[in-house]
């Protein structure tokens, strides 16, 4: 280069040891009368070079050519990140793998995982060239690629690949892998963007957070890999620790602030607000006047189910701590109850309504109970429909 002969570091050390070596050979000759001192220097100073060869820093000072530049050993050169074996041999790319950064992805459910479409298109690309000429959509593989390199003009690319991920599950890891539940399987659902999109449930378990952590993505090949994906490595059948058996996925962070907000309201019933005017609310949250002779509970709205509740939020009529009634199923945990009613009010054909602090019991004339309607917030019916869907759920999969 530039008429400059450049040689390997390792040319270098090994120039030095077979030239020590070739010293002690002539010193070892038989025609050749040495001293015993000058034969154990030099065996010394060749020692020395086979040491340098294989570690550079093992003699203390390393050494340096020409240039002070330190000569790199058989050691520096497979050692380390950037070393043979983890950049050459073990630094290769694997096939159906992708990377991307994770983002929060809160309405999947605790087993599933988002996925780009960008990615999962170049992941699935073998099974999706299969599936549309098994169902005669391409009549040949390369008309297959056309399709899929053109899939934002063919709509029955996304339909096809919808199929086939929901067959397939797929391994996230985050590095470095220190235990088993640095890798788990998800199921994987297409998501716009390029970000990998995960529960916050699931962070613990990989030591991740949503600060711009990436994460690679696998997708198991043979039945054999899916199987053990699916039985042993999904992310809703590892919630305890293997350590030492403690939860993995518990709330944690904005999650505990939320749970917080939804259930902060209607704590202490109807007598704060039967005392307290300012804490009564009519359907509009405005404060109106409330006399203290009896409670009036026109002023706060009444729903059949938690479906009428929502719509009433999503229009804006109630607030997240609006406190509310809503009507609840017979319970004879609720009705056999020893408390006292705080006020018993009565309609002119016998019906009646029994006021408790959380709770209120509309009976027939007959004395026969025909409704329970309980005193809450939208905020603790979200809470409980999300409690309730997570047990049916995990009551299914079960079964």
């Amino acid at each position: 280069m530039g008429g400059k002969l450049i040689s390997s570091d390792i040319n270098e050390l090994y120039r030095r040891v077979i030239i020590r070596n070739n010293l002690l050979s002539d010193l070892l000759a038989p025609s050749v009368s040495s001293d015993r001192d000058v034969v154990i220097s030099q065996v010394k100073l060749l020692q020395e070079a086979v040491d340098i060869l294989l570690d550079i820093g093992v003699r203390g000072e390393p050494k340096r050519d020409g240039y002070n530049k330190v000569y790199k050993s058989f050691s520096d050169i497979i050692g380390g990140k950037e070393g043979r074996f983890r950049e050459t041999l073990l630094g290769k790319r694997v096939d159906y793998s992708g990377r991307s950064v994770i983002v929060v992805g809160p309405s999947l459910s605790l087993h599933q995982c988002g996925l780009p479409r960008e990615i999962a298109i170049e992941l699935f690309q073998t099974f999706l060239i299969r599936d549309l000429i098994r169902k005669h959509f391409a009549s040949n593989t390369a008309t297959a690629k056309r399709q899929i390199r053109e899939h934002e003009k063919e709509p029955i690319v996304w339909e096809i690949l919808q199929e086939v991920m929901q067959g397939h599950p797929v391994l996230l890891n985050r590095a470095p892998t220190l235990h088993r539940l640095g890798i788990l399987a998800f199921q994987p659902i297409l998501v716009e963007g390029r970000a990998i999109c995960l529960h916050p449930l699931v962070c613990k378990g990989f030591n991740a957070d949503f600060d711009g952590d990436q994460m690679a993505v696998h997708l198991p090949l043979s039945l054999e890999a899916q199987a053990e994906a699916r039985l042993l490595m999904f992310s809703h059948i590892n919630l305890l620790s293997p350590a030492i058996g403690d939860p993995i996925c518990v709330p944690t962070q904005d999650m505990l602030i939320g749970l917080y907000v939804l259930t902060i309201g209607n704590r202490r019933g109807i007598c704060a607000n039967r005392y307290n005017p300012y804490n009564c609310k009519n359907y509009q949250n405005q404060s109106v006047d409330n006399k203290n002779d009896s409670y009036d509970t026109e002023k706060e709205p009444y729903f059949s189910s938690s479906y009428d509740a929502l719509g009433a939020y999503r229009q804006k009529k109630i607030g997240l701590d609006s406190p509310l009634w809503l009507r609840w199923k017979l319970d004879q945990r609720v009705v056999g109850s020893s408390e006292v009613p705080i006020e018993v009010q009565y309609e002119s054909l016998g019906a009646s309504h029994e006021i408790y602090g959380h709770y209120l019991i509309i009976r027939s004339a007959k004395d026969e109970i025909r409704y329970i309607y309980i005193r809450t917030t939208l905020g603790h019916i979200s809470f409980y429909r999300e409690i309730e869907e997570a047990i049916q759920g995990f009551s299914r999969a079960r079964i």
